[in-house]
């Protein structure tokens, strides 16, 4: 209780985004396991961890971050934190342990992002950074850097967002993903390029992005954590940048093809998400009734999520509709109050 009250009253903190040199880097990877506990960690055990984090994520794309990130937090603190202080079946095993305890911390942070929680999400992002370096696992940082860019765009901080995303793509990180991360990294990149006005050099990282994921395949060798990321995750991501560069046609067409290629039932948070910036393009573009009719289907799909996007969502929804409160026209009238509907039933 007294860690998570400690949390809450973290700053989000711009120095904490500085990247550490190729030196600390390697002396966290030739860092030994620390034997100040009774447990011997084996490969099931980090079969576990990683089976549990598989559990905790697929609801996190169903439901937001606002359901269970309590309870992953909780078993990094307390199973997985025994695991870590433990020893292990061979070195191979601990590295293994180290990079599924990595994978979770990014989790907690992630939920915690899309929680709104920013300040708490910075914390575990940096955990995660420190287990995937003592993991020796370049392409889990990559990884969790990505997500520590991506909040950064978020948090309109497009600089710094430059200056991870590169890391997140420098050297071994970038080299030993799979094609599917890769893309992920990329196109992140992508955004946060295009946040800084960069639109030339976001052009060409989208470019990449796609011949990235082009090249990925079934039979891939790749890790769990990417199961979210396909065709309509990177056309998400790809209308965001566009919209950012002012090519709000492009945006629409991407926004499009990921409502389309998306499988709503699983990935039902960012399908709101998706939804509502379409239709913030489409009132952009003074298609308030076509945007309406597009918000309509936002507001269904977050009925059953938790998270501070899908209200960022109901709250721009709010404010593109202000204009024409009072004038008496029915279906705005009735998205405007569903999204406030569903601003006070998540407060």
């Amino acid at each position: 209780m007294e860690r998570r009250q400690l949390l809450r009253t973290l700053p989000y903190s711009l120095g904490a985004l500085t990247i550490p040199p190729s030196s600390w880097w390697e002396h966290m990877a030739r860092t030994g396991s620390r034997d100040t506990s009774r447990h011997r960690a084996g490969q099931a055990d980090v079969e576990a961890v990683r089976e549990m984090t598989g559990l905790f994520s697929q609801l996190d794309q169903r439901r937001g971050g606002g359901h269970g990130r309590t309870a992953v937090a909780q078993y990094l603190l307390t199973d997985v934190h025994d695991f870590l202080r433990g020893t292990f079946a061979s070195d191979q095993v601990r590295r293994d342990m180290f990079s599924a305890a990595s994978e979770l911390a990014y989790l907690a942070g992630w939920t915690a992002f899309d929680n709104g929680e920013h300040p708490t999400a910075q914390h575990y992002y940096t955990v995660a950074v420190k287990l995937a370096a003592e993991a020796d696992d370049p392409a889990m940082a990559a990884h969790v850097l990505r997500a520590m860019a991506h909040q950064a765009v978020d948090l309109g901080k497009p600089g710094h967002a430059v200056r991870v995303s590169e890391a997140s793509m420098s050297g071994a990180r970038y080299a030993l993903a799979s094609p599917r991360e890769r893309s992920l990294l990329g196109v992140v990149h992508a955004r946060a390029l295009a946040a800084a006005g960069r639109a030339p050099e976001a052009n060409a990282a989208l470019l990449q992005a796609e011949r990235d994921l082009s090249a990925a395949s079934p039979g891939d060798d790749e890790p769990a954590r990417v199961f979210f990321f396909g065709e309509a995750s990177l056309a998400h991501e790809t209308a965001s940048a566009l919209r950012d560069i002012g090519d709000l046609n492009g945006a629409a067409r991407e926004f499009e093809r990921s409502v389309a290629t998306r499988k709503a039932s699983a990935f039902t948070r960012t399908h709101a998400v998706t939804l509502g910036h379409l239709g913030l393009v489409k009132a952009q573009q003074h298609s308030v009734e076509e945007a309406c009719a597009i918000w309509a289907r936002s507001l269904d799909a977050m009925q059953s999520v938790r998270s501070a996007r899908t209200r960022d969502v109901a709250l721009q929804i709010r404010g593109a509709l202000s204009a024409y409160r009072g004038r008496k026209v029915p279906v705005i009238n009735a998205v405007d109050r569903r999204a406030a509907d569903y601003l006070a039933a998540t407060a």
